[in-house]
């Protein structure tokens, strides 16, 4: 699922654009399957390492454990909540482990290194996860963060070296990270099988945190493949695990939305998520929908909101700079986009920085520029339906018609996964 940020009114007449996912039409979500998670309580502080934090330990080793336990429950926490406080918590909390560890610190590198990726400090995870190497322990889990991060900075060649280098196909990380190198290269087929795989050791595992991320992101999955009724299940798998899980609600409400065309009620499960998450994103989707419900007043509000959110508090740091770039072009604030895609490109050189690269250069007018970006850093390199359809439109613009063609083809295709208001733009390609 993708939030975007768009302006335009849907003519009726688009609404219903033919797609090439024909699997899934005639499914139908009930509003009894997810009532009851909606109403789920907030994630609470439960645990006794918040008392331990607050104590003075007297003992390194029980002062080291505390500082874990305690990094984990924050981190656990701001899944839970969206509450950025929390992930600034953790951080603080491993830096203390790493600086005090004398044993184990590759682990404690690891762990901040992870955190700094939520974070969107590439750069700085990176130089952490080089450093835990040096120590010689956790090889494997240093190599599979490895991986992780040169896929997230777009260092591709890298990270299919670390990939071959954790070879197993019984072992779940393995499992998922093949499924993710081959969705990044536009096998949706075998990344989808791999995530079966994966998901059947979680279930042999019966690990709580396995099953949850599992069936979630082989919802995903099933969602881009058109395999509606089976990612909705398996979002409502999740929620039975746990039902504050947001990311969950999150994907039924977008299959609410994308393919039942159904604003009011996505709306309504938005509602329940940030009534107890405090994710900005979530404000971003729910302007989209008002966008397609013609309800201006309500897009202005969620985009009012999410920008306060994310202007006023200075810990989102890089988070929502892709995000950011999107709602300045909407607002016509071209210059500060184009700026803001440059920082992003210098801080993480991916394909989908480089598109919004390109896009503020169409957008300043720049279009033989604009197309210059996207043919030397995006085409070839991923097949991101959203990150297409703004070549696409820079193609369009440059006169490339069979390109134009070709790309509006594949993105039908791709309807759901993009949504309705996206859908629009692709009608008038």
């Amino acid at each position: 699922m993708k939030t975007t940020i768009q302006y335009i009114f849907l003519p009726l007449a688009i609404f219903f654009l033919v797609s090439c996912q024909e699997e899934g039409n005639d499914f139908k979500t009930d509003k009894k399957d997810y009532d009851q998670f909606l109403a789920s309580k907030p994630v609470k502080a439960t645990s006794k390492y918040f008392k331990l934090w607050d104590s003075k330990i007297k003992s390194d080793s029980m002062q080291l454990l505390s500082l874990g336990n305690v990094a984990g429950e924050y981190s656990r926490f701001f899944k839970g909540t969206g509450d950025i406080k929390y992930l600034k918590d953790a951080e603080h909390s491993l830096k203390k482990a790493v600086e005090i560890a004398a044993v184990s610190k590759s682990g404690y590198l690891r762990a901040l290194s992870r955190n700094y990726i939520s974070q969107h400090r590439f750069k700085e995870a990176l130089e952490l996860a080089e450093k835990a190497r040096t120590f010689g322990s956790g090889v494997k889990e240093t190599q599979s963060l490895l991986f992780d991060l040169h896929m997230e900075l777009g260092n591709y060649d890298l990270a299919n070296k670390y990939l071959d280098s954790i070879q197993n196909m019984s072992d779940f990380g393995y499992l998922i990270r093949v499924a993710k190198w081959n969705d990044h290269k536009g096998d949706l087929d075998t990344a989808i099988t791999f995530m079966e795989k994966a998901t059947d050791k979680a279930e042999s595992s019966k690990n709580r945190g396995l099953l949850l991320w599992s069936y979630t992101n082989l919802a995903d999955f099933y969602g881009h493949a058109g395999r509606i009724g089976d990612s909705y299940h398996l979002y409502l798998k999740a929620l039975h695990i746990d039902p504050q899980n947001a990311y969950a609600k999150k994907g039924i409400a977008w299959i609410v939305y994308s393919h039942e065309r159904n604003g009011k009620e996505a709306l309504r499960i938005l509602d329940s998520i940030m009534e107890k998450n405090k994710s900005p994103e979530y404000h971003l989707l729910k302007a989209e929908v008002a966008a397609f419900l013609k309800d201006d007043m309500l897009r202005v509000q969620a985009l009012d909101d999410y920008y306060k959110i994310v202007e006023n508090n200075k810990d989102y740091g890089n988070m929502y700079n892709a995000y950011n770039v999107d709602f300045y072009l909407s607002m016509d604030v071209e210059r500060k986009a184009f700026e803001l895609a440059q920082e992003e490109v210098g801080n993480r050189p991916t394909p989908e920085s480089y598109s919004w690269l390109a896009y503020s250069l169409l957008h300043l007018g720049e279009k033989q520029k604009a197309m210059e970006v996207i043919e030397q850093h995006v085409m070839g390199v991923t097949y991101e339906p959203a990150i297409l359809q703004q070549a696409a439109e820079i193609y369009k613009a440059n006169g490339e018609k069979e390109k134009v063609s070709e790309l509006k083809q594949e993105l039908m295709g791709a309807a759901y996964e993009l949504g309705p208001v996206k859908e629009a733009q692709i009608a008038s390609l």
